[in-house]
């Protein structure tokens, strides 16, 4: 014990700040630097791709005017152990081989059989054709306030993640603007971590989730992606204050998700571009593909040409309390089973709800119900647009109407409502995420922004 002490203190001790130009050489201060030091370069190029052995902080005092240039190849600064930050560092020029993981700032695996704790990426600015910042194996981190940047000039499939975190937990990532990457923020296989407040824009997705269990997604804005969000073979997920606009084939995709709630998130304009437009392809604002067992309440889908599409076994979900407007086709649901969209007396917001409400409770005295079965025929031979308001499919529609035994299952919202609930942010405040050892995104309590009607 007293030896362990001892060692403690001497390299409390022994901890020092180091001041470098780019005429010195940083790998050599950097192997042999100690534990606790920092290292601060003054503002020049340093060229070359550095590697960090040991628990430092690596920074600059002048945001930005500190670069790592690592001449097109390789990472830019590759992190080999625990309690490291980098921080106020502009990194450029890194490789573009995504085999290799090509990457501004790298750290990939684990230190004595454990995951890397403690590594806090801040107030960078990254710019390069690979991924932006790539943690694996790592708990605890901390990546805020930095600006990533890709290149628009490669095909996305070529470019790198702006954010990448594989088998990362109990981590934050928040106040971060992506673009021109793949991808801005993409999470595989982790848990317990809270993404919030993040700008991400001109990609693929903005936010993409695979295998990921127990995590919350809040107050995100996305805006000229493909999709807002692509969140896939996840559960236990709180995905709650999210914006997305000027999609052009989902706000959020939802494929195999189960047992998370989707809330107070705003999309708008979902639309795919003329250019691109093939048979099948329309915008969604909402695409539930093989996910049960969610709820979506409260939500605002503003523009769409399908505003919720649903398919693939996508039952056993609670919709309600949502607003669906201007959308030309409000629903597909591709299913046999009746779905009711609503809860306690309280169904969805419909723009294009005819009904009356003598009761004046906000409540529509009809029921709701978006489709019949001549909209299964369409969406079933798309061709059948062409006769759309032909005298023969209106007779067909009135007759429907009459024998309502001869409607096919589908959604009804029995409770449906006269205006939309207005959605205003309370709290923007970012909190340090307090997590929890349970296993339910609910247990951690870590959502600190709320949408309120």
């Amino acid at each position: 014990m007293l030896f362990i002490i001892s060692s403690f203190y001497a390299q409390q001790v022994t901890a020092q700040e180091i001041q470098l130009s780019p005429a010195d050489d940083l790998q050599q201060a950097l192997n042999n630097s100690q534990n606790g030091d920092v290292i601060i370069l003054e503002s020049g190029s340093y060229f070359g791709n550095f590697i960090i052995p040991n628990q430092v902080t690596l920074r600059s005092n002048n945001k930005g005017e500190a670069i790592i240039d690592s001449q097109g190849k390789g990472h830019g600064l590759w992190l080999k152990n625990s309690h490291i930050t980098i921080e106020n560092l502009t990194i450029t020029n890194w490789g573009n081989d995504l085999t290799e993981q090509n990457s501004g700032i790298y750290s990939h695996d684990k230190i004595d059989n454990n995951k890397v704790p403690n590594l806090t990426i801040r107030n960078n600015i990254l710019i390069g054709d690979g991924f932006g910042i790539w943690l694996n194996q790592a708990d605890k981190a901390i990546i805020s306030h930095n600006r990533v940047k890709g290149n628009l000039t490669l095909r996305s499939a070529d470019r790198g993640n702006g954010i990448q975190v594989a088998n990362v937990t109990n981590s934050h990532i928040f106040l971060n603007e992506v673009s021109e990457t793949r991808d801005g923020v993409y999470v595989i296989s982790s848990q317990n971590n809270i993404i919030e407040q993040n700008t991400m824009h001109h990609l693929r997705y903005g936010i993409h989730y695979m295998y990921s269990y127990d995590n919350t997604v809040k107050n995100n804005s996305a805006y000229n992606t493909r999709a807002g969000y692509a969140l896939m073979s996840s559960r236990r997920l709180t995905i709650t204050g999210n914006k997305t606009i000027d999609s052009e084939d989902y706000g959020f995709l939802l494929n195999f998700i189960t047992q998370s709630t989707f809330s107070h998130n705003y999309v708008k304009n979902v639309w795919t571009k003329p250019e691109n437009k093939v048979l099948g392809r329309d915008g969604k604002g909402l695409f539930v593909y093989n996910s049960g067992y969610n709820t979506v309440k409260n939500n605002i889908i503003d523009t769409a040409e399908i505003g919720i599409h649903l398919t693939a076994g996508s039952e056993n979900i609670k919709i309600f309390g949502n607003s669906f407007i201007n959308n030309p086709t409000q629903v597909k649901y591709v299913s046999n089973k009746k779905q009711e969209w609503s809860k306690d007396g309280r169904g969805n917001y419909w723009s294009n709800y005819l009904g009356w409400d003598m009761g004046n409770d906000g409540i529509g005295d009809t029921i709701f119900e978006p489709n019949d079965g001549i909209d299964k025929l369409v969406w079933q031979y798309p061709e059948m647009k062409m006769i759309m308001d032909s005298p023969a499919i209106l007779i067909l529609r009135w007759v429907q109407r009459q024998f309502p035994v001869l409607k096919p299952p589908g959604v009804k919202d029995s409770f449906p409502l006269m205006s939309a609930p207005s959605l205003t942010k309370n709290d923007q405040t970012v909190t340090t995420p307090t997590f929890a050892k349970s296993n339910s995104a609910q247990s951690a309590n870590t959502t600190s922004a709320s949408l309120k009607e």
